[in-house]
């Protein structure tokens, strides 16, 4: 099983190198879901990838299905609106409570109580993340049964057609785009592929294959805004929080912050995906050695270069490890 991360493909051709790589022949199956109303717009993805793609056009499948299926239509609309208000919440307990790490973090006390403190926090957040997951968790049963989401005819027929694709193809390609058009597209159509199946992701096609989606942006018109589970993902490679676009949308240089990331999310690495970045994950699941992560320290390091699993619940510190 060979799964491969990558940056933003933007005026890069990695992915057709990549693809070449793990299956010089036969069907490429693609998801450009993440592009919505120009999902079809794809005919330079179909030339990087040799022209033999054949994509499996997700979005396309949900507008059919939300015209043609009023019971799941209707059930979709009520699940949108509670994902808003149950997001609002969480941002909103989110915020304190980062707030609350951060301040705990530049107080002049003992080492040993700030430690003690910053874990205290942190579990605090680690559960405010799992109280989203687990209420989007309640919404999604709730629009399984009231849309009819597994007796649904239409929704039936589109995964049948989905898996009789992914069945023929040699590796199947997840481009990125709006993550969580995407994540709903591959899960309403159990995108399942199987672990022979070689799969490259990128940008939010990366985020979608690990068991955690994260929302981020250090530098956004908003200002600094923390990152923010947004989903579970399709678990394809585990023990990973993918970062696309790490340059652009984090504060690299700023230790504190960055410490706090790692802790918060550990066990999993936090791993970065700058433009024409690749990482490559086989049978075994471990990271390459040049990956890029940030380590228990805040630091931007690699693998190679001795970057450890982040300890869960271990010492935190705080400047940088100080």
């Amino acid at each position: 099983m060979t799964t491969v991360l990558l940056g933003p493909q933007r005026f890069r051709m990695t992915a057709g190198t990549v693809a070449r790589g793990l299956a010089p022949e036969g069907t490429v199956a693609t998801v450009t879901a993440g592009w919505r109303d120009r999902e079809k717009d794809d005919a330079e993805l179909d030339q990087v990838l040799g022209g033999r793609s054949r994509n499996l056009h997700l979005f396309t499948r949900l507008g059919h299905v939300v015209r043609h299926d009023r019971t799941f239509a209707t059930a979709a609309s009520a699940y949108n609106r509670a994902v808003d208000e149950a997001s609002e919440l969480y941002t909103l307990r989110l915020q304190h409570a980062l707030d609350a790490v951060y301040a705990i973090s530049r107080r002049s006390v003992r080492d040993d109580l700030v430690d003690s403190s910053l874990r205290a926090g942190l579990q605090s957040v680690r559960d405010i993340d799992a109280w989203f997951l687990w209420v989007l968790t309640e919404l999604e049963g709730e629009l399984r049964a009231d849309g009819g989401v597994d007796t649904s005819d239409v929704i039936a027929q589109h995964r049948a057609e989905v898996a009789e694709i992914i069945g023929g193809a040699s590796l199947l390609a997840i481009a990125g785009g709006h993550v969580a058009y995407l994540s709903r597209c591959l899960r309403l159509f159990a995108v399942e592929p199987p672990d022979h199946l070689p799969i490259i992701g990128w940008s939010a096609g990366a985020m979608v294959l690990t068991d955690l989606i994260v929302l981020y942006n250090d530098k956004g018109p908003e200002g600094v805004r923390p990152s923010e589970v947004w989903d579970r993902g399709l678990g394809r490679v585990h023990g990973i929080v993918a970062m696309p676009h790490a340059r652009r949308r984090l504060q690299l240089d700023d230790t504190d912050r960055n410490t706090v990331l790692a802790h918060r999310y550990a066990p999993a690495r936090v791993v970065l995906l700058d433009d024409g970045g690749r990482v490559v994950i086989g049978d075994d699941g471990e990271l390459p050695p040049d990956a890029r992560v940030i380590t228990a320290e805040g630091r931007v390091s690699t693998v190679a270069e001795g970057a450890g699993a982040v300890p869960n619940g271990g010492p935190i510190g705080r400047g940088g490890g100080g």
